[in-house]
């Protein structure tokens, strides 16, 4: 713990000349950049709070992991999730805007909307704050070497802030936080080059759907007006540790990256309003009363009201728009024309006896849901893929309809294909189904499940097994074969 003055720590003593924050320099270094911090003492460690504008962060810090560059205290950049954090950061700036038009009682610019519609909308934008250390300092900032700054006071002499003035040799290493500052990179180099070129950039990173389109004069307000707000009033909101050495930053990484608890991946989606998919299934499937949700799986079937964990409704539903079991890359412009399709798919599932009800697991094989991802997956095929048949909206209308007279309970053998012997495949008339079935391959995984005391459990690995229970689905909804 710092030495106290008066009860307050020594830097909040009330000498009006601060020096090292305890015995600042009165000479400073050149090229000195002022920012006002706040001075806390997070578990009794001096640390900067400060804010710092969007596009100045990326100029006055750096990452260490690059290990000829110097001590690694960092792990590998990820650029996938850089970009998504970038794509997130570019919606937050493009609102920010939006909003300031708002606060200044401008004239509002429909092209906001569309570009927001274009990105993906949500209620509210925020980013984390940044922890970072500065490496070259005594630790603590105190004594000769450290950073200059002042106190500012209030007129009653109380103190407000501090200005502290960082040179260029005061790096802000990112402890936590690298994604964030790469990202925040591919932001501004998207708004330098829609703003210079008149184009949306086709190259990677793409952060805005419609690549290589001319930049309309209404959507060029929308761009200036954001990077406005990167480089004026959108700020980063950064936690600066003062004289770490390289174990200390590894440790702290480590802490900030390990001890926090994962958020329930069914409550995560819950609670996220950002996505058009997870806003679809909210006001269409939620709303109007299709599924009950529930935020945990139901290991005991016997325990079973008939709910739908949320991350298996989002897996279902995202197959069904995107081919693809998660809802991450769906922009409006993909969901919004399939949502009738999608809509329809949910309304006949409702349909199925005993989905939705009270110990529906036991009822029927709907309620699983790799069940509902085969479903989903028809659906895709049937509608959206570039390989759909000429007569694929016949055939889809043709798939709902059976949907009412498909036998989806546990006994139908259909489901056990596999556990059969010849002599059941032909008392059951399933000789034809192998037509519907991929041909046996001997590394493929053809153990879908097990039927025990009346119930069909399919298995744990659904990409291998939904698009088989598709198969079983087709033929008994006598659909081609899409094998043969």
């Amino acid at each position: 713990m710092h030495p106290s003055i008066d009860g307050l720590p020594q830097p909040l003593t009330d000498r009006e000349n601060l020096d090292d924050l305890d015995a600042l320099s009165a000479e400073g270094d050149i090229n000195e950049t002022p920012f006002n911090v706040f001075i806390g003492h997070n578990l009794g460690h001096r640390v900067f709070t400060m804010s710092v504008p969007f596009r100045q962060f990326y100029e006055i810090s750096d990452v260490a992991n690059d290990r000829d560059a110097g001590p690694v205290a960092q792990r590998p950049l990820d650029k996938n999730h850089a970009r998504n954090l970038a794509k997130y950061m570019l919606r937050g700036l493009v609102s920010a805007a939006k909003l300031r038009r708002q606060i200044k009682d401008q004239e509002p610019l429909p092209a906001f909307d569309d570009v927001l519609d274009a990105l993906g909308n949500q209620p509210y934008f925020s980013l984390q704050p940044i922890v970072c250390n500065i490496r070259n300092i005594p630790y603590g900032g105190n004594g000769a070497g450290g950073i200059r700054g002042m106190r500012l006071q209030t007129d009653r002499g109380e103190t407000a802030a501090f200005r502290v003035f960082l040179s260029e040799r005061h790096i802000l290493w990112v402890i936590d936080g690298q994604h964030r500052r790469a990202g925040a990179e591919m932001v501004m180099t998207f708004l330098q080059d829609v703003r210079q070129s008149g184009k949306y950039p086709g190259k990677a990173p793409v952060l805005f759907p419609e690549k290589g389109k001319v930049v309309s004069v209404e959507e060029m307000k929308v761009w200036n007006e954001a990077y406005d707000a990167a480089r004026s009033y959108a700020t980063l909101t950064v936690e600066v540790h003062l004289g770490l050495g390289v174990d200390q930053e590894r440790q702290l990484f480590h802490d900030l990256n390990k001890l926090g608890k994962r958020v329930n991946p069914s409550m995560a989606l819950e609670f996220d309003s950002s996505n058009p998919i997870t806003q679809f299934i909210k006001n269409s499937i939620v709303a109007n009363g299709l599924v009950n949700v529930s935020n945990a799986d139901v290991k005991d079937w016997s325990q079973d009201e008939g709910e739908l964990a949320m991350k298996d409704l989002v897996a279902v539903t995202s197959l069904a728009f995107l081919n693809k079991s998660n809802a991450s890359g769906a922009t409006p412009a993909i969901v919004e024309p399939r949502q009738p399709i999608v809509e329809r798919l949910w309304h006949q599932i409702g349909q199925i006896s005993g989905f939705g009800e009270k110990g529906a697991k036991e009822q029927t094989i709907a309620a699983q849901p790799v069940t509902l991802k085969a479903l989903a997956k028809l659906t895709y095929d049937l509608n959206f893929s570039n390989r759909r048949p000429e007569n694929a909206e016949d055939l889809f209308d043709q798939l709902m309809s059976a949907l009412d007279e498909i036998d989806f309970s546990h006994s139908n053998p259909v489901w056990r294909y596999y556990e059969l012997s010849e002599e059941e495949i032909d008392r059951y008339g399933l000789q034809e189904l192998t037509k519907w079935l991929p041909e046996s391959i001997s590394t493929a995984n053809r153990d879908i499940g097990s039927f025990q005391n009346g119930l069909m459990r399919f298995g744990a690995k659904h990409n291998d097994i939904f698009p088989i229970i598709a198969d079983m689905i087709r033929w008994q909804a006598k659909l081609p074969s899409r094998h043969r």
